[in-house]
């Protein structure tokens, strides 16, 4: 298989896919060129996701305000026995799979069924991937894993041959929600290429609701959510040698109801001029320009199941909380023919 390997044991294998990433992108922070050179500008998600940004959203999981991480957590605890029942003996591969924390509960509802347990994580992030995998081997003593060090795409385009009946492809914790229309159908797409015929794809959705629900969500009372936003700045800084104000920024989220999504932006309080030195990048803000950091959509489930169907991914289950706030769809695979 193509990368560094990091890790190499009997239950345990990770592959490094970066290298292969780098040589495909012609210069490392284009995105950041491409966004902030666009009007109106954006920033790529990524780039939250500094060391410690990655501990703000953690903080932020908790925070009472936010429900998607409670309410599709309890949704896993109380359906994994039906997923698993559902697919059979069947390999976990999850995107953006970070700490494993929600994937415990498909891993016990597996175990409890009687099924192999096989486990292929994907995560930017080394550090978590392997420490995660590590401290899952010692929970479960039948588990093995292959972890993969990328980004979805290289990730999906180098899985290795499955090993059980079937694979079961999880994108959890509403992520999906982050893409933008176009990026939406292409990742669907590509999921379809990436799965055989009655293989399983898990998809986790945020769901259309109150306004002052939402919007809370993201505006939560302690500042963690606008401390995560504004740490995006201070993260460009770092990776590319900028000098943003953090302080000449504010956090702002609202709900777009015709578009039905949460848009955050970073907004400069004054007239500003940045510089990124390692991108060769001067950028100028004007008092009140927003930069959008962000999108959240919240989905309908009749139309995702559509949208799904259409991709050759028809929907076997929907798992919702009491409230409907949240859904898990479990799809399955279907011939092309269909």
């Amino acid at each position: 298989m193509t990368g560094i390997l990091k890790v190499d044991s009997q239950r345990l294998t990770v592959h490094d896919l970066s290298d292969i990433e780098n040589r495909s992108d012609a210069v490392d922070g284009q995105d950041v060129i491409e966004g902030l050179s666009s009007q109106p500008k954006f920033l790529p998600p990524k780039y939250f996701y500094d060391q410690r940004g990655s501990q703000l959203f953690d903080q932020i999981c908790e925070l009472p305000e936010y429900y998607p991480t409670r309410t599709e957590t309890a949704i896993l605890k109380e359906f994994g026995g039906a997923i698993a029942q559902t697919t059979g003996p069947c390999e976990i591969v999850e995107l953006g799979s970070g700490s494993a924390t929600k994937t415990r509960f498909l891993l016990n509802a597996y175990q409890s069924a009687g099924h192999p347990l096989r486990y292929l994580p994907i995560d930017v992030s080394e550090t978590a991937l392997v420490e995660s995998s590590k401290q899952l081997l010692l929970e479960y003593s039948a588990l093995t894993i292959h972890g993969l060090i990328s980004t979805y795409e290289p990730a999906l385009a180098k899985l290795p041959a499955a090993q059980l009946p079937a694979r079961m492809i999880c994108f959890i914790g509403s992520t999906i929600g982050n893409l933008q229309p176009h990026e939406y159908s292409a990742f669907l797409d590509r999921m379809a290429r990436s799965l055989r015929p009655k293989d399983y794809f898990l998809l986790g959705i945020d769901l259309q609701k109150e306004v002052s629900v939402l919007e809370a969500a993201y505006n939560d009372s302690r500042g963690i959510t606008a401390a995560f936003n504004l740490n995006m700045l201070r993260h460009l800084n770092y990776r590319f040698d900028g000098d943003f104000d953090v302080d000449c920024f504010a956090h702002v989220a609202c709900y777009n109801q015709e578009s039905h999504q949460i848009e955050m932006h970073l907004e400069s309080l004054k007239a500003q001029t940045v510089q990124l030195k390692a991108l060769g990048l001067t950028v100028r803000f004007a008092s009140g320009e927003r930069l959008l950091s962000e999108i959240s959509r919240k989905f309908d489930l009749e139309k995702t199941a559509q949208t799904l169907a259409a991709r050759h991914l028809p929907v076997v289950t929907t798992f919702t909380d009491q409230n409907r706030w949240f859904g898990l769809l479990l799809c399955q695979r279907s011939p092309d023919r269909c």
